[in-house]
């Protein structure tokens, strides 16, 4: 019997083997704070890879040390850096899987306390002071994100910086292996920041209409898919709404959409929130609408996230054409076997899905 939730996917010249995708999430288990992967990511990824996945998306990666959220994230703006994820991705290809990362520039979110690990000390998303290790974070506007440090106001310079490391970071990704690049554009780090109203005040070419708001997300965009060629599929992620009066809508992040269309992006992976504390209300398949409009009204391919739990919710989604793919953060960490889980529910027939080594426990 056919399922969506098994069909691959063609994005230009990758196939994915289902439509089962796991979304980047922070670890915060970088041990020596120097953006360099370790035994902790190898076991991570790698198993969602031998549990079926079609795709696995590496957590946010700094593409500066000031682009982390925290000492303890990954990071991809040196070699060694790039050498350490390589064995990953050979890993993730062995098992049958695709494998991306996430590039990101955690801006006025940055330099926070991890939220647990060396410095578990309840102190997850609190400003490190410059004397704890911390650094001094950029932002569109001088506008701090609730209860931290005040970024500095990024100049033209900046900008123009920014946009190289991210093309620094994806000729890594590509030199590593990786099968694809998603930009970050969500969940109120940099290029949130200037989409949103509610973080960027600026009064030049980078605020005031959407137009503008959207300009650098455009820059890195069209930058990183020049860099990683024609073949490479390049995805977004963003944050639909961001729940609030006065902030980013739906209806912009739709036209935001339409123009990364004619910027050669080749999927949305569609979230929501992030920017400023907000009543989000959240419950199973919460986000799915936002990904099923921005799909209806663009045409973009989308992938749908929040909270999808079960086989049967997450192959609906994909039979009433809501979502391309399904991305299951919570519940591939409860179940990174999710994909083997799902295909018995099912009854979805695919042998090679099932690790040899693992055949005796599905006869």
């Amino acid at each position: 019997m056919s399922h969506l939730l098994f069909d691959p996917i063609t994005l230009r010249d990758l196939t994915v083997r289902n439509r089962i995708w796991v979304p980047p999430m922070c670890q915060y288990a970088v041990e020596a704070h120097d953006g360099i992967a370790t035994d902790w990511h190898m076991v991570h990824y790698g198993s969602f890879a031998r549990g079926g996945a079609g795709a696995i998306i590496v957590e946010a990666t700094g593409v500066t040390p000031e682009g982390r959220i925290s000492d303890k994230d990954l990071g991809l703006w040196n070699d060694e850096q790039r050498d350490a994820l390589a064995p990953i991705v050979d890993f993730v290809h062995s098992q049958g899987a695709a494998i991306g990362i996430q590039l990101a520039h955690a801006g006025r979110k940055g330099s926070f306390w991890p939220e647990w690990g060396e410095w578990g000390t309840g102190r997850g998303h609190t400003t490190m002071a410059i004397e704890d290790g911390g650094w001094e974070t950029l932002a569109p506007s001088a506008v701090p994100f609730d209860g931290v440090a005040t970024p500095r106001a990024a100049e033209e310079a900046d900008l123009d910086a920014t946009v190289g490391a991210f093309v620094a970071s994806a000729r890594r990704a590509a030199d590593a292996g990786f099968d694809l690049v998603e930009i970050h554009g969500a969940h109120g780090y940099l290029l949130h920041e200037f989409l949103s109203p509610l973080s960027n005040q600026r009064t030049d070419s980078y605020g005031g209409s959407l137009e503008n708001r959207a300009r650098l997300l455009l820059r890195v965009v069209d930058a990183v898919r020049t860099e990683i060629g024609d073949s490479m599929p390049l995805l977004v992620r963003l944050s639909a709404t961001d729940w609030l009066e006065g902030g980013l809508t739906l209806e912009e992040t739709i036209q935001v959409t339409r123009w990364l269309t004619e910027h050669s992006v080749d999927l949305v992976d569609v979230s929501s929130g992030g920017n400023a504390p907000a009543e989000i209300p959240v419950g199973p398949g919460y986000q799915v609408p936002l990904a099923a409009a921005v799909r209806a009204e663009t045409g973009m391919p989308t992938g749908a996230v929040g909270l999808i739990l079960e086989p049967a919710q997450a192959e609906q989604i994909l039979l009433t054409g809501q979502a391309d793919v399904v991305l299951l953060g919570r519940e591939l960490l409860r179940d990174p076997n999710f994909a083997l889980r799902a295909a018995d529910a099912l009854h979805h027939e695919d042998p090679d899905l099932i690790p040899m080594a693992y055949h005796r426990a599905h006869r």
